[in-house]
């Protein structure tokens, strides 16, 4: 199986060596066509150390500015050569030995169009990444009792907490996007990702799209990616961020009433935790209210 790497990067200096590294050992089994780094206009030596990997070819795709996640995953593969399926991934991610082999094998099952991994922090702990559908009682219970406690109780929550999920495989609504293989039928069919999401919610959207048309998600606890994980739960800008990308897929792919009832509940469940004083809260509440504060940080 042809399998090609796209990893999107933005001052991502630190990362990228290791993640380049790993990548070999990965592909036993496998073809690995060619690595694409599209880069978001980086400010540091992420371009340098790219191309001055001699372990493997590397090739990058510098985007001009910072366009986002999706727009570097949409640039990123049209640049590709044949594939028959493409991985993408953060360059915080370190590839476990054969892991991607085994997330290929995936699409040997029909009807699958995106395989997600399983994914582990550094220190070996498991880093939930499986999402179920968004809906408007899931909204209101992660609101109300948090997003953690409300993934362990059956399905009431849409992060999937309980550890024995990740033992099993099987399908997913949708997965993080750290890193996901794409085979070459969905790349076709459900197209190029939602560049006005910029950060957050594209993976959604873009699993979502490919659900529709028959593609789903599937999760296999085989293949263990190592994630160093993002910092939107401290950082208040990236948690404003994915808290209003999740009312808008919402909006775009429930329509309007499922999207009131959401984003009542995401108000009510940020507004709560502002009033307990947490300032992630704080500003998604904010960006939420009032549209108009968010800055040109969210395209609309």
């Amino acid at each position: 199986m042809r399998v090609a790497v796209v990893i999107v990067t933005y001052n991502s200096a630190d990362a990228l060596g290791s993640c380049l590294a790993s990548l070999p050992d990965g592909f036993d089994g496998v073809d690995l066509t060619e690595i694409v780094v599209a880069d978001n206009a980086s400010r540091d030596s992420t371009c340098e150390i790219a191309k001055n990997f001699t372990e493997l070819p590397v090739r990058v795709v510098d985007l001009g500015r910072n366009a986002g996640y999706a727009a570097g995953i949409n640039a990123g593969i049209a640049s590709l050569g044949s594939y028959d399926a493409v991985l993408v991934i953060n360059p915080d991610v370190r590839v476990r030995p054969g892991a991607v082999a085994k997330l290929a094998k995936v699409f040997q099952q029909p009807g699958v169009g995106i395989a997600a991994p399983k994914l582990e922090n550094p220190d070996g702990t498991l880093q939930p990444s499986l999402r179920r559908p968004p809906t408007v009682p899931r909204a209101w219970a992660e609101a109300l009792i948090g997003g953690n406690r409300a993934g362990r109780w059956g399905s009431l929550g849409e992060l999937i907490t309980d550890p024995r999920r990740y033992d099993l495989a099987g399908p997913a609504a949708w997965a993080t996007g750290g890193v996901l293989m794409l085979s070459a039928e969905v790349v076709l069919t459900a197209g190029r990702w939602d560049e006005s999401f910029l950060l957050y919610g594209e993976e959604t959207d873009f699993a979502l799209r490919a659900g529709n048309l028959g593609l789903v998600t599937w999760y296999t606890p085989d293949a263990v990616f190592e994630h160093d994980g993002g910092d939107s739960g401290t950082n208040p800008m990236l948690w404003a961020l994915l808290t209003v990308n999740r009312t808008r897929v919402v909006r775009r792919h429930y329509g309007f009433w499922a999207w009131a009832g959401y984003y009542a509940a995401v108000v009510v469940g940020e507004g709560i935790r502002a009033l307990a004083g947490r300032p992630t809260a704080k500003l998604a509440l904010e960006w939420l209210l009032k549209p108009s504060r968010r800055l040109r940080v969210l395209p609309q």
